[in-house]
Parts: structure tokens; sequence; C-alpha cells
């Protein structure tokens, strides 16, 4: 097998494996670090002597050995220190030994659901989620959110600290929200890599990429959950449109501005399938109402036959189910395009402060003042939005807008 196709298995095997150590043994921490020692045996041995024929159970065995061995060493360790501390080795747990030929059992989803413990802060779900479940290192992680590879080791550390704290045993939480949790998670991972709020690049595609690889597992073991279908439905369908993104200068491109033929049209194809799939079954959520939206543009030729009355319709759905002020935001832009300027800045304004602080609510002033033909007070709002942005494509963006106008 070539080492591409190794290193893939591996990504798809490491959360798999992990969590059925830690479901069977316990000791999170100890448990990924076996687990990440077996991969790494797997990557040097396997291309040499060739794939063994079950290759998650073979992984599951060398982890758990591992964590044996690991964990005799933090008893002798304790020992040594005179703590007394009850620590029970894998061959003493009433458990079938690691090297009975694994079920088939994947307990990925449940280490989904330990990872995004209600008890930690978004922040660390997120992270704990790309290193455990998504295979990623600490540094990759690091780089992806602008952080010093110190600073994220801490919060990973303290996140499995939180969770051996919390006292939660491995296992499908009985509360049916934490699914929830999960969902939310996976799609601030995705937006993040689709749309960066910081540093020098508009997108990140292996966020992106990590995030839709990671949902659709949670697919296939949700199969029936149309949030679920409709999550997957929303990733895809937004993110056909990365290729047209950005210019060669990395600068962003608006969507009415974007060359329709770079757009991924297997993932749209595929996106519409699912929300067709996902919305005649059971309870309409916001992630396939928001699918259905990214379905609307997706489908639209070109950017003057949108459906914005249709869009305004479906906004004005999603903010029944959702307060949130991004939302509102995105309702009022959709009322300027479907009805006029002056409609959607009259919704803008009944936002009051909620969003006056975020980059996206002045750079929408500013498009639709300049649709008005406010041209002044255009250039202001996107100085004003130039000004709160953190991303420097979006700062660059705005600026180049503003300059444009006042030369207009």
């Amino acid at each position: 097998m070539p080492d591409s196709g190794v290193e893939e298995l591996l990504r798809e095997l490491s959360p798999q494996v992990l969590g059925a150590v830690v479901r069977r043994y316990g000791h999170f921490d100890l448990a990924e670090d076996a687990t990440q020692e077996a991969l790494l045996a797997a990557a040097t041995q396997w291309p040499a002597e060739g794939r063994p024929e079950n290759p998650r159970a073979w992984l599951i065995t060398v982890a758990s050995r591992r964590l044996t061995d690991l964990l005799r060493a933090e008893q002798a360790r304790r020992r040594r220190e005179d703590t007394v501390v009850h620590r029970t080795l894998p061959e003493e747990h009433l458990a079938p030994a690691a090297d009975r030929r694994a079920a088939d059992s994947d307990d990925t989803l449940v280490l989904l659901f330990l990872c995004c413990h209600p008890s930690l802060s978004p922040a660390s779900q997120i992270a704990l989620t790309l290193r455990a479940v998504g295979g990623l290192t600490t540094a990759e992680i690091a780089r992806a959110f602008l952080v010093p590879e110190a600073t994220m080791t801490r919060r990973i550390s303290r996140a499995k600290a939180g969770i051996k704290a919390s006292g939660v045993p491995f296992g499908m939480p009985p509360e049916p929200g934490r699914l929830d949790a999960v969902l939310h998670v996976l799609y601030l991972i995705f937006t993040e890599g689709y749309a960066s709020t910081s540093g020098p690049d508009l997108v990140r595609s292996d966020l992106s990429a990590e995030a839709i690889r990671l949902t659709r597992i949670v697919h296939r073991l949700r199969p029936d959950d149309s949030e679920v279908t409709g999550l997957l439905a929303l990733m895809l369908l937004t993110d056909a449109r990365r290729p047209a993104r950005t210019g060669p200068d990395g600068a962003p491109i608006p969507m009415s501005e974007q060359d329709r033929g770079r757009w991924n049209t297997e993932y749209v194809t595929e996106g519409i399938a699912l929300l067709s799939e996902a919305l005649p079954h059971g309870p309409t959520g916001q992630f396939q109402i928001q699918a259905a939206i990214a379905a609307l543009h997706d489908e639209a030729p070109s950017a003057e036959e949108t459906d914005w009355p249709q869009i305004e319709a479906l906004y004005e759905l999603l903010l029944r189910l959702s307060d949130n002020p991004v939302v509102a935001l995105n309702h009022a832009v959709a009322v300027g395009m479907a009805r006029g300027p002056r409609e959607g800045l009259a919704a803008l304004e009944e936002l009051g402060d909620r969003i006056s602080g975020d980059h996206r609510f002045h750079a929408a002033r500013a498009h639709l003042l300049e649709m008005a033909g406010d041209i002044a007070e255009a250039v202001e709002s996107y100085v004003d939005a130039a000004r709160l942005a953190t991303g420097l494509p979006h700062q660059r963006y705005l600026h180049a807008r503003a300059e444009r106008l006042r030369g207009s």
C-alpha cells in the first residue's frame, strides 16, 4: 500500500481506536498518547510489512499494550513518591482482551460527545475535537488559530483535565441535546476555515475540509438525523463556492462578482441531494434552513437571477428559531436585495447596538448605502468596517471599496 494510502487509513481509524481504548480503559490523556504511538508504529511498519488483515484491531491491540506500559510507569512513579493512588491496569478490567478481534462498533461519535462536553469552553471543545477526533497535531491546531503552540498545549491539557474532573463515563450521553453541541463545534470549525476571522488568509481550507470530513463521519453514524444531514449539506453547498471566493492576490470576491463556472458542481449536487433527503423528515432545524438558503444561491444562474424574496422568507423562518444577531443582519441584507436598499437599511437600524461592533454590520450598511446612491455615507461605513475587521484580506478589500467610491 502506498504511504498516502496508509496515511489516509490511519486518519480514518484514529478516532475509532482512541474511542475504543478510552471506552475500555478510561484514562483519556494516556489513552491518547498510547493511540498516537500505535499510529506511529503502523505508519512505520505497514508500508514495509504490509497492512494487517484487521487494521483497526491491530491498532487497538498495540495501543492497549502501550497503555499498560504507561499505566505501570505511572504507578511506579506514584509509588516512589509514596502517593496512594488506586489505579487499575487494563488487564485487570472486566473487559475483553486487547488482542481479541475488535467489534464492529464505532466509538467516534461517543468520542465527539466527550470532546464537546458542556463543562468545556467552546475554544477548548474545538481544540480537543481537532486533536482527538481530527488527529491534528497540537502545532497544526495552534497554527490554524494563530496562537503559540505552548498556548494551545495548555488549552488542550486543561480540556483533558476538565473531562477527567467531571467524572463523566465514556458512553452515549443521556441528554439528547448533546448532539447539538457536537454539531455546533463542527460548524464553528467550518466557518473559521471558510471565512477566517483573523490572520493573513481569508480561507483556511484545511480547517473547512476537516469539518466536512468529521461531519461526514457523524452523518454515517446518524444517517436519520435531519439536522446532521442539513449541516453536511450546508457545508458542501457553502464550500462549493470557495474556488471563486478569492482573487490571485487573496482578496475576497463578493458572491455577486464571482465566476460561477468555478464553483464545485459536485458539492452543489451532493448538497442539494442531502437537503432533499433531510427536509421531509423530522422537524426543520437551523442547519437545514441555512442549507436551503445556500442552495438558492448556488442554483441561481447569475447574481441577478437570485431568488431574494425566497431567501428573505427563509431568513424570517430562521429568525423564529434563533435570536442570533448575525441571522438578523443577513435577513436585513435579504430585505434590501428583495425590496430595495432603503427597506434593508431600515431593517438594519432595528438591530440597534446588538451587532454594531462587528465589521459585517458596517460592511452590509455600506453596501446598501452604495445601492441607494448615498456614496459619502457608504464610504464612511466601508472605512468603519475596515477599522473593525480583524482579518487582513477583509481590511484590504473594504479599504479598496472605499477608495473606489471616493474616486467615482
